[in-house]
């Protein structure tokens, strides 16, 4: 077999067969992992196809990679049904050795026009291969899939590994019916529980079954989610190490590199395992580095429509998190694994919890947040463009002007902006919390974030800035930001100097090696007896 060359960026996950193969030698046994899309699960299960299927020979492949080492170095290897084998395994013993199915349900899914197309292709095109691989067992009109599959088991002993990949999908389709829903889980069920020829189900998708399946119609399946299962978490996913091995591929391979390592770690990163390592989302990583550009490569789904929807209608009385969160702030959440389709969401909790396992947020220690810039970014669109939001999508829409006004010094118009935001119908946000009041800010100066990457409560100098507004664009101003609160607007442009916050801005800009325009000392105070806003700029020297 012909061996296309690696792409520069590619990751090497083979070592996750090395939990696979005592799953495939025991038999009958299923798994679901399930993680948000762009988590690589797709890559992961052709991965597993071409290593186990019959047919083809792909040791010019994993002979070089992790699995062949691990192979190599093994002594134990336990399994999810903590049974261990203690004997060194041969990799080469389970390669292409086992007949495989492959269903990509998205593609089906995709070109079919009802549930019952859907299904009908997928039987079709399977029984249509089977009996070309396997002429010798009787076949007739109207035989099931399943049937068919125990027939050729009985008469040749011949076992299958079934690959579903995005088992879900069918769950967002606008054509399928709960009744559509119990039947394809019916279907899930009658292809592996209880059937001999199966070694091995390894089922992908971004939800989990069990919120589909009553009592026990599927519950042969043993599932690992991203946010309470450390097994696989490092197959999916890129870890700090791999993204600092890519990285060095990019230096060597780039003449004019456009992106720093800490660009990555900001857009891209932000999620975790739940013994908390730091995990990125590959794809974008992959993307930028490729691109030698940084922004966002989420393409928003539709699901992500249907969830910002409820955030729209203010169902559960999310808005306040989700300002918080898009203003930097973690909200508690009780996160339900479980959760249920975009269409049956009803509680704050299940709000929050479907962003979890879509990945538009990160879960950890009890507490949600907006991992990173790119999804700063999805969140921050909605913001701004949807008017139902009202006070937040004013304060948003304010933020253009408010960014304008502090560039050019019109300290006037800052004030007006701030009482608005202080004065208007009954706020989501309250001015007497101190955490509030920051995310108030955060708000008026949302606009920022198209040309600037702004740090909050960021270590500089002596002390922590309030906020620092580092620009994309060479040339830029760059923006310190203290607040005080019954305090002085003097007093906040004094701390900036004091504690030198400017020696934070000139490093980062440096390490960046982007030159900038002036450093603008920006100071507001904040007066909670009478309720005034007073601001000053300066103008700090950039040397």
């Amino acid at each position: 077999m012909k061996v296309k060359p690696k792409k520069p960026y590619f990751v090497d996950k083979t070592a996750m067969l090395k939990v696979l193969i005592p799953l495939v030698a025991e038999g009958n046994n299923h798994i679901c992992i399930t993680r948000p899309r762009r988590f690589g699960k797709s890559v992961m299960a052709a991965m597993v196809g071409a290593f186990f299927s019959k047919g083809i020979d792909s040791s010019s492949i994993f002979d070089s990679l992790k699995i062949a080492q691990a192979s190599e170095n093994a002594s134990t290897v336990k399994s999810t049904v903590e049974a261990t084998v203690d004997e060194r395994f041969d990799y080469c013993e389970y390669m292409n050795q086992y007949n495989v199915i492959y269903i990509n349900f998205i593609k089906s899914a995709n070109t079919s026009k009802n549930y019952d197309e859907f299904i009908n292709s997928i039987e079709a095109f399977l029984i249509r291969d089977l009996r070309k691989s396997f002429p010798d067992t009787d076949y007739w009109e109207g035989l099931s899939l399943v049937d068919f599959l125990g027939l050729i088991y009985a008469d040749m002993q011949e076992k299958f590994i079934l690959i579903f990949d995005e088992w879900d999908c069918i769950f967002h389709k606008s054509y399928t019916s709960n009744e559509d829903r119990k039947s394809f889980i019916n279907w899930l069920a009658a292809m592996t529980k209880d059937t001999g020829y199966v070694a091995l189900s390894y089922m992908t998708g971004v939800l989990p079954i069990a919120k589909y399946s009553s009592g026990s119609t599927i519950n042969n399946f043993q599932e690992y989610t991203m946010a309470t299962d450390d097994l696989f978490s490092e197959y999916f996913g890129f870890t700090e190490t791999e993204v600092d091995e890519l990285y060095d591929r990019y230096q060597k391979r780039t003449a004019s590199c456009e992106i720093s390592r800490e660009d990555l770690r900001a857009w891209y990163d932000g999620y975790h395992t739940p013994s908390s390592e730091r995990m990125y989302n590959p794809r974008s990583v992959v993307e930028a580095l490729t691109r030698n550009r940084i922004r966002s490569y989420w393409t928003a789904t539709g699901t992500y429509g249907e969830i910002s929807t409820y955030i729209m209608n203010d169902r559960a009385d999310v808005k306040k998190d989700v300002a918080l969160m898009v203003a930097g702030e973690a909200v508690p959440a009780r996160i339900e694994e479980f959760a249920a389709t975009s269409m049956n969401l009803t509680t704050r909790n299940e709000i929050l919890s479907a962003m979890v396992v879509y990945g538009f947020l990160n879960y950890e220690d009890g507490r949600v947040h907006i991992p990173n810039r790119e999804l700063m970014d999805e969140f921050v669109k909605t913001i701004r463009e949807r008017e139902n939001l009202g006070y937040i999508n004013r304060l948003a829409v304010e933020s253009d002007r408010m960014l304008r006004a502090t560039l050019k010094g019109d300290t006037k118009t800052m004030e007006e902006i701030l009482a608005f935001a202080h004065d208007t119908e009954t706020p989501l946000l309250d001015y007497n919390d101190e955490t509030e009041l920051t995310a108030i800010m955060n708000l008026v100066y949302l606009a920022a974030r198209d040309t600037y990457y702004v740090e909050r409560e960021d270590k500089a100098g002596e002390g922590y800035a309030d906020f620092i507004f580092y620009p994309e664009r060479a040339g830029d101003d760059g923006i310190i930001l203290e607040l005080k609160v019954d305090d002085t607007s003097e007093t906040a442009i004094a701390q900036i100097r004091d504690r030198k916050y400017m020696l934070k801005f000139q490093g980062k800009m440096a390490e960046r090696k982007r030159h900038t325009g002036r450093i603008l000392l920006v100071g507001i105070g904040y007066d909670r007896k009478k309720k005034v806003h007073h601001c000053r700029i300066e103008i700090a020297q950039n040397t």
